[in-house]
């Protein structure tokens, strides 16, 4: 008796199709709230924006009121969120910013935003491997007496990274909390001591005083705490890995959000309290970015202060595990719909995770390492230099393209409810979009006008339009790219933004 085949078993093509599915697609059901939240909180680095960001913020810009900048800043991204948090409802992609741009402003406007994206992320991953480098050196010299050169921890670290990018998103996931969890407890118990032990102005609220924030240095100051928010955004790229996106991804934005906006005016406003707001800026130029170790070695003690240090190292190194997986998925589904070569759109049989994104990530972080360690060491020059450059130049080109992003965001929310029909049941959503797009133009044009400023050139430093201009080159770039694929390849262009649903269409027409 014969049996039909074809019946009882897939056949090739179907074990085929379904095989490049799985490799175009992120495994799911990885991650939950508590995993997603600490993988995007990770990035923002609470230590590092308390003992880097906020004492040179108080020192390059004399702004007594950083603290209120925080609360300001936390209600322009809520504003923000609450479109975008809408936006990941309907979109689930790992590419969200360009996937969101896509589906309102078009493919083309998509594709700029992909590049722009996938600059920016490498740029905030990379720069933080100078000052990575730079901290290790000085442990190692201080507590083992052993020099070693800044660029081999470094070095260390972007190979060490880009193993943990080819495991599961799980283990990165438990790295980052652990990391984190005990940052947050040791800033928080910083906190509490400088309240309980104040300065000579006591327990003062002059840090959240509107008057605290006149004077020119108010808008440069926006761009450098805009920067400690980085890495709320990155929820949708997650959104395909979770069991409910429509409900984990706004959750978990709204908590980062939220909860880095008071941890860090909190933070703040007790660095003033330890010193005094009078004292404040002269004791942050005065310590720099040792403000921090400065203020706990007198009220915590060496031991805490050590371990303070110590945790100052691997908080960096949790942000750049976190950036590295969103540059990774930004590769990742920028390969599935044409933007990058196919390689990109696959994902590790092991793993499911998106391989060749993170090998592209470490490649690009190890070469820009390597350039900046060949001009080390000049005997005419600060051979610190090429350390902090890495550090202030990528970070703020980084920093001014995700708020690029995010600006343009905020009109693609608008258009793309409008275009729906859905105005009039979005219309508060649509307000706070265009009041945030608003607030986040500002924020950009403030950004590129003192660009030499951010990054500690002088005025007429071709720095201040050459670094800012490659976030303008790979926006053009895209743009071309775009308007190429749609004369020459328009099924590539229609692809653009619809990422694992491309993936359905094609499976439904080829049936």
């Amino acid at each position: 008796m014969t049996t039909d085949s074809s019946r009882t078993s897939p056949s090739a093509s179907d074990r085929i199709s379904t095989f490049k599915g799985q490799e175009r697609a992120l495994r799911a059901d990885r991650l939950g709230t508590g995993g997603l939240l600490l993988s995007v909180l990770a990035a923002t680095a609470p230590l590092m924006v308390v003992a880097g960001v906020m004492p040179t913020t108080f020192a390059v810009m004399g702004i007594v009121g950083q603290p209120l900048l925080f609360v300001v800043l936390g209600v322009v991204l809520i504003l923000f969120s609450v479109g975008y948090a809408e936006m990941s409802r309907h979109v689930h992609n790992a590419g969200a910013f360009y996937a969101y741009i896509s589906r309102g402003l078009g493919g083309t406007a998509g594709a700029g935003a992909a590049l722009v994206a996938l600059v920016a992320y490498n740029a905030l991953q990379v720069g933080i491997y100078g000052i990575f480098g730079f901290e290790v050196s000085g442990l190692f010299a201080t507590y083992a007496d052993i020099e070693i050169a800044w660029w081999i921890p470094a070095l260390v670290a972007a190979l060490a990274v880009g193993l943990l990018g080819w495991l599961k998103i799980d283990v990165n996931a438990r790295v980052l909390g652990v990391l984190l969890v005990i940052e947050v407890l040791l800033v928080v118990i910083f906190d509490i001591a400088a309240l309980a032990d104040p300065g000579k102005e006591g327990l003062s609220l002059h840090a959240f005083n509107p008057d605290t924030l006149t004077g020119a240095g108010v808008g440069t100051a926006l761009c450098f705490c805009i920067a400690a928010f980085l890495g709320f955004e990155q929820a949708p790229v997650y959104a395909e890995e979770t069991s409910r996106p429509h409900v984990l991804v706004p959750r978990v934005m709204f908590f980062a959000v939220g909860g880095v906006a008071v941890f860090f005016a909190l933070s703040s406003w007790a660095l003033t309290v330890a010193t005094g707001p009078a004292a404040i800026v002269g004791t942050s130029q005065k310590q720099s970015a040792g403000l921090l170790f400065f203020l706990t070695e007198s009220r915590l003690g060496g031991t805490f202060t050590d371990v303070l240090h110590v945790l100052f190292v691997t908080g960096m190194f949790a942000a750049l595990l976190s950036f590295h997986n969103v540059v990774a998925r930004y590769a990742f589904a920028m390969g599935r719909e044409g933007l990058l070569p196919a390689a990109f759109g696959r994902t590790s049989g092991s793993s499911g995770a998106p391989g060749t994104g993170s090998l592209l990530q470490t490649v690009v972080a190890v070469v820009v390492v390597a350039a900046f360690a060949l001009t080390d060491d000049n005997p005419a020059g600060d051979p610190t230099a090429p350390v902090l450059h890495l550090f202030t130049w990528f970070g703020n080109i980084g920093a001014l393209g995700v708020i690029v992003l995010m600006a343009t965001a905020s009109l693609s929310v608008v258009v793309f409810f409008v275009r729906r029909g859905a105005a009039g049941a979005q219309a508060w959503r649509l307000v706070t979009s265009a009041l945030a797009g608003i607030a986040l133009l500002v924020i950009a044009g403030y950004t590129v006008k003192d660009f030499e400023v951010l990054v500690g050139a002088g005025p007429d430093s071709s720095l201040s339009w050459v670094l800012p201009g490659i976030i303008g080159f790979a926006a053009l770039a895209g743009v071309v790219l775009g308007l190429v694929l749609r004369a020459r390849a328009p099924e590539k262009h229609a692809r653009i933004g619809l990422g694992n649903e491309a993936f359905q269409l094609d499976k439904a027409a080829s049936s």
